[in-house]
């Protein structure tokens, strides 16, 4: 029979805890579903707390992804792997893993490899490759009280960032009750559903997604300007009308509508004005612009950057970062796990605990700097 030394508690804490053995098998095995029922719940008893505090609703998120190292051979540079980054080669050590591209948008990668002075493959290319995991995660700023975690994905490393957008979306429209007025993204998530999702259109203050500018090949169409009615400009400032619609199924994710507007002086048969300011393409068919109908397609080129309130919610994206350094600390950026499943419920796990530290700081009154 233990003593009361023993037992402080009441029971006996070792042999009350599961082995570690246990706990990997049930990290394998456990539906994910369960942990994201707990990761919702916090959620739900964080938003309580705030309300009983008066604090201002949710209006503004951020949503961002973290890239997450497969613990294969694959990814150790000290390693001899012929074909390491071999799509078709799936390493031993993880079968559900997947290559994929960390990009790197503000270096630009040079024409060719330097002929003095070489520098690593990896630092030539426009990225870096590993095998591994995807980690999307939609974050809430309160102020002086600081970050928590309202919804997160885990998918393999192939799957493209803005992939993450529609399932988070759901789930954080889902946890906060209501979808928020502000979001804000880097330029990866720069594409016409992210605007439209939300636009409001029968609230004159409605929010909007801050995204920066992203020119994706098209260098002209970042001046792009707009009629009232909606149609693109011209370069000389002609409205032009829509020409034919049709359902694009390949160019996006998302399947829409899309549009060919041209020329508004070469559309007239009967006009036999030439153009008021001589462009290059009056000579051929005229300017002519292909591009959604929806109005996202309108709000990512007229969105004022140069604003206040756009550098205001802006700003507000760090809130992401400093949620993805909490994770790092907690070791989701190299896992000692070999499937995915259970590197999906770890990650789960580790923005659980985050969110249970911020209720904890919350429900005690410390600020940020405590």
């Amino acid at each position: 029979m233990q003593s009361e030394v023993e037992t402080p508690f009441g029971f006996n804490i070792p042999a009350s805890l599961p082995t570690r053995q246990h706990l990997t098998q049930m990290v394998r095995q456990i539906p994910n579903a369960t942990l994201q029922f707990l990761l919702a719940d916090s959620v739900r008893l964080i938003l309580a707390e705030l309300q009983t505090r008066h604090a201002p609703p949710v209006e503004c998120i951020s949503l961002d992804t973290k890239h997450i190292l497969a613990w294969v051979k694959e990814n150790n540079p000290k390693a001899y792997v012929p074909d390491r980054f071999n799509k078709a080669k799936q390493p031993p050590g993880d079968p559900d893993c997947r290559l994929g591209c960390k990009r790197r948008h503000n270096r630009a990668a040079p024409s060719a490899t330097p002929t003095r002075n070489p520098i690593p493959a990896q630092l030539v290319s426009a990225g870096e490759y590993y095998w591994g995991y995807g980690s999307g995660i939609v974050v809430a700023k309160v102020p002086t009280r600081g970050e928590f975690v309202i919804a997160e994905l885990t998918q393999t490393f192939d799957h493209g960032d803005v992939t993450y957008f529609f399932p988070l979306m759901q789930q954080a429209d889902m946890r906060l009750g209501a979808r928020p007025r502000y979001a804000t993204f880097d330029a990866a998530f720069d594409a016409w559903y992210v605007y439209a999702y939300f636009y409001r259109e029968n609230d004159p203050n409605g929010g909007f997604a801050a995204v920066p500018y992203s020119e994706k090949g098209n260098y002209k169409a970042k001046q792009r300007k707009f009629a009232p009615t909606g149609e693109p400009l011209c370069a000389a400032g002609l409205r032009m009308p829509l020409k034919f619609t049709y359902t694009d199924r390949t160019t996006c994710i998302v399947e829409h509508e899309r549009g060919k507007y041209v020329c508004p002086l070469k559309a007239a048969p009967a006009t036999r004005r030439g153009c008021p300011i001589h462009h290059a393409n009056w000579k051929g068919p005229g300017c002519t612009a292909m591009m959604p109908i929806s109005i996202g397609a309108r709000l990512r080129h007229t969105l004022d950057r140069d604003s206040e309130l756009y550098k205001q919610i802006y700003r507000q994206r760090t809130a992401v970062e400093r949620i993805n350094a909490q994770a790092v600390a907690l070791g989701i950026e190299r896992p000692h796990l070999r499937h995915g499943a259970a590197i999906a419920n770890q990650n789960t796990l580790i923005y659980l605990l985050i969110n249970l530290r911020f209720l904890h700081r919350l429900r005690g009154g410390h600020t940020m700097d405590e």
